[in-house]
């Protein structure tokens, strides 16, 4: 017998920003990274050998001054800095293959090479910078590039700064990357982004390009010149090519090798210059292909405006997550952000969308599809293909060609990069199901013994479709996906296996309890959860603490509320209880679930507590409650006071206990 070749999959290289160490990120920063899974995810689907970067830009002189304002060293700073944005990741669900630090031995030790070997071949040459400084962005200008006197970037205030620097010749590549534009006009996406660079930047001509700096110390070293340090560009740049075993001595790794060029750079607009100018010259100095695709996708601004601390306009994922799941942030993120234009998020939206399409069109959908399978057929799914009338005909064949047709269309729009419009065609396909329910009328059906045929056969459409849509649906919302699989005792299916309709095994069972996938939500509650958030006084909630928070010494100090009457304590009750059981939080990366006895009552309470202690560890402990305070729903469950603890300048929680033994119930005043 012949072997039989295997052919190989196509390679797929993509990365996003790596994310700038100052502080922990908030929604407007994660949304790149999401946008980025779903496309990653997306692609293996589809057959794709995909490689996915991300990580952590950490050398600057702005983290220099926050280590030190935070009496930590550059390193502890940024350590604990990219530990949260690591985590934010895994939060998300992210896929990623490569979480690469610029502070990575081996990220650094080539960048140094490469200052080198641009430097030896005369790119770059050493003279002296005199400009207006803006810290923030690290940035020089000249007056004229200023706008209203203030940085052109951020808006901020400049400062004049003059010193010793090295420079890269950008001139010298400038016509040659003109040409490469023109030539390959999927290069810079969208259009309008490519319009800007040219006309504002390339077509003006351009300035040689500051690549070193003097007056801070936190950088790699210029290894030849050690009183200069790497700039930021150069360095946070190349980890596009570092990370994946890049050798400027031309050694790089067989990795490299199959890997580049980046087959997309997905970034946030506003640092669409560094990459579609600085990078592609930088590889052309090292003689290395360009990327395939740069994409400068829009921001995610709250209220119309964009988010700043500073403004106290922030939104965390991982408060969000906390409350409506971590696939409903991911979906409210990507479906809600247009291909050009800028997005919204207010919590109130995010709920709005969760009711209308997670819990109306997706949910109710799956739940009704299960229920009426076993309310009719015991859970035994059967195509008898059984059509009673040209009516009956034709709705089925309008659904089978919806279903089997979604993925070609997903598939058109992900081609392009339109990565909202993909997922709403799944839902499309969701929106036809529920249509199809209404069109057929199972229930009415069900009256008629003679028509039992024709109801497996429309329950069994509906399940077929179901399996489809969700398949579809995994590289958005994957844990989403995975239960509806699971509850109707399937598998999700490669992309490959989604234009046949009826691969659904006969006879399978559905699940006897279906579980809702996502419960519609009580929009007052929402608004009192945000006004929690806001005021910072959620209970186990970190919305409002930076990440660059230390404990720089052996004591905290926090910003002082009103003054409060004695009357106005009073009603409050305190009262030690005992922990009897304990879990956590389904749906919840931070809630833990504790079954509390005080004197003869046990209170349910849910505390934002599980980054600091077990469930196994909570058992047996006496605590601190605030026994009166009003019950709320948190992730759903039902918690019926609060949990007190201490907590530290870093975060860190230690649950109240008291120092001698005293019983469950007993009045703590």
């Amino acid at each position: 017998m012949e072997a039989v070749e295997k052919k190989q999959a196509e390679k797929y290289y993509l990365t996003t920003a790596i994310a700038y160490t100052s502080g922990k990120p908030h929604i407007g920063n994660n949304y790149e990274i999401v946008l980025a899974d779903c496309i990653a995810r997306f692609k293996r689907k589809e057959g794709c050998d995909v490689f996915f970067q991300t990580g952590t830009d950490e050398h600057g002189q702005k983290i220099e001054l926050k280590a030190q304002e935070a009496g930590v060293t550059p390193k502890e700073f940024v350590d604990r800095v990219a530990d949260v944005i690591r985590g934010m990741c895994d939060m998300l669900n992210i896929s990623y293959d490569k979480f690469i630090r610029t502070t990575d031995a081996d990220h650094e030790a080539q960048v140094q090479k490469i200052f080198k070997r641009m430097y030896n071949q005369g790119d770059i040459y050493k003279g002296a910078y005199e400009g207006m400084y803006c810290t923030p962005c690290e940035s020089f200008w000249t007056e004229s590039q200023l706008v209203d006197g203030k940085c052109p970037d951020c808006g901020r205030e400049v400062k004049p700064a003059r010193e010793e620097a090295y420079f890269f010749r950008m001139s010298k590549y400038a016509d040659r990357l003109i040409k490469h534009i023109n030539e390959h006009p999927e290069f810079i996406q969208p259009v309008s982004r490519k319009n800007e660079m040219m006309n504002n930047f390339l077509l003006p001509g351009l300035q040689d390009l500051c690549v070193s700096r003097t007056s801070f110390k936190w950088g790699i070293p210029v290894d030849f010149d050690p009183g200069h340090v790497v700039y930021v560009w150069l360095d946070a740049l190349s980890n596009y090519i570092t990370g994946i075993g890049y050798d400027a001595e031309g050694n790089s790794s067989p990795q490299y090798r199959k890997l580049w060029p980046a087959d997309l750079h997905l970034i946030g607009k506003d640092i669409i210059r560094f990459h579609t100018i600085y990078w592609p010259i930088f590889l052309m100095s090292l003689g290395e292909p360009l990327p395939k695709q740069i994409f400068g996708h829009p921001w995610l601004m709250m209220n119309g405006g964009k988010m700043s601390k500073s403004k106290g306009n922030v939104i965390y994922v991982d408060d969000l997550i906390d409350f409506f799941g971590v696939d409903a942030v991911r979906y409210y993120m990507v479906h809600e952000m247009p291909f050009e234009n800028d997005g919204n998020a207010t919590w109130e939206l995010i709920a709005e969308r969760t009711n209308s399409d997670l819990a109306n069109t997706l949910g109710n959908l799956v739940n009704r599809t299960i229920s009426m399978s076993n309310k009719y057929f015991d859970g035994v799914v059967s195509d008898k293909k059984a059509v009673l009338t040209e009516r009956d005909k034709e709705v089925d064949e309008d659904l089978r060609l919806t279903a089997v047709g979604t993925l070609a269309k997903a598939a058109d729009k992900m081609k392009e990069l339109r990565v909202a419009d993909a997922l709403t065609e799944v839902f499309a396909l969701f929106k036809r199901c529920n249509k199809y329910i209404d069109e057929t009328e199972p229930w009415v059906l069900a009256k008629d013994p003679e028509k039992a045929d024709r109801l497996s056969t429309v329950l069994y459409h509906l399940v077929e479709s179901i399996v489809i849509g969700a398949s579809l649906l995994e590289p958005f919302m994957p844990e989403t996906a995975g239960k509806i699989a699971a509850q109707l005792n399937t598998s999700l299916r490669e992309f490959g296996r989604l234009e046949t309709f009826g691969l659904y095994p006969q006879g399978q069972k559905v699940t006897q309890k279906p579980e809702i996938l996502f419960a519609r939500l009580d929009m007052k509650e929402v608004e009192k959860k945000e006004a929690e958030i806001l005021a910072g006084d959620a209970a186990g909630s970190d919305a409002a603490k930076e990440a660059d928070q230390s404990a720089a010494g052996a004591v905290t100090d926090m910003e002082a509320k009103p003054e409060i009457a004695y009357d106005d304590f009073a009603k409050l009750q305190f009262q030690v209880g005992e922990i009897i059981s304990c879990e956590a939080v389904p749906k919840s990366k931070k809630l833990l679930c504790s079954q509390v006895k005080i004197g003869s009552q046990v209170k349910q309470i849910v505390s934002g507590i599980k980054a600091h202690y077990t469930p196994e560890e909570m058992v047996g402990k006496k605590v601190m409650v605030l026994v009166n305070l009003k019950p709320a729903k948190l992730a759903g469950v039902v918690s019926e006071g609060m949990l007190l603890c201490a907590e530290d300048a870093e975060g860190k929680l230690a649950l109240m206990t008291p120092e001698k033994e005293m019983p469950a119930g007993a009045e703590i005043c």
